[in-house]
């Protein structure tokens, strides 16, 4: 049973939009320095950055729909872009996860129990230390802490990192690449998704 559960929720409000796509270029790239700290950038300047696999124009496929949320997106953005900015991750892929996990919906509450806007279990929420998990900057605080701990765990691969913020990092690990779980790699498409449309601006013209 996958550690997050942002599959099934009770409070989703989506509407589908079509979008004719084109191809963004929105690669990101990665090191971790001499003090353990993970860095991001889509415009390296670095010779230490690397290229994160899979992560090269994955946004839109023009013969599908691309859901689109009936929420206001911005919302939740001072909440994200704060603790994006304390845990040291990119704020785009904090927004793409909340995203994925609960459509912007402080109170949804998934089929497995996962709470919140960043879908945390109780176990998890508390081994983050969050009081309330569905006060959204508290909820927000412990998913990018969580989030932190992965990439760090996951040496900057932030596939191998979002694939086990959605299975854990157990089964990540034993594979040491994403699992052969359907839900956990339409999961890693999506969140990728969400990642290069915010991170871009457009996916559409």
């Amino acid at each position: 049973m996958p550690r997050h559960g942002g599959e099934r929720l009770k409070y989703v409000l989506a509407v589908v939009v079509f979008l004719i796509a084109r191809p963004a270029r929105a690669d990101l790239y990665t090191f971790t320095d001499e003090n353990g700290v993970v860095h991001f950038t889509n415009v390296p300047n670095d010779p230490r950055y690397k290229l994160v696999p899979g992560t090269q124009n994955t946004f839109a496929n023009p013969e599908k729909p691309v859901v689109m949320h009936r929420v206001d997106i911005s919302k939740f953005d001072t909440h994200i872009r704060e603790a994006a900015a304390y845990y040291s991750l990119p704020f785009e892929l904090v927004k793409a996860v909340v995203a994925a996990e609960s459509a912007f919906e402080p109170g949804a509450v998934s089929h497995v129990g996962a709470q919140g806007l960043m879908q945390l279990m109780p176990a998890t929420a508390k081994e983050m230390s969050v009081a309330d998990p569905f006060d959204p900057r508290d909820n927000i605080f412990g998913g990018a802490r969580y989030l932190r701990y992965l990439v760090n765990l996951f040496k900057g691969d932030v596939r191998l990192s979002v694939a086990a913020y959605n299975a854990g990092p157990e089964v990540v690990g034993r594979r040491a690449d994403v699992p052969n779980i359907e839900e956990t790699r339409t999961y890693v498409k999506r969140v990728m998704a969400f990642y290069h449309y915010y991170l871009t601006g457009s996916a559409a013209q």
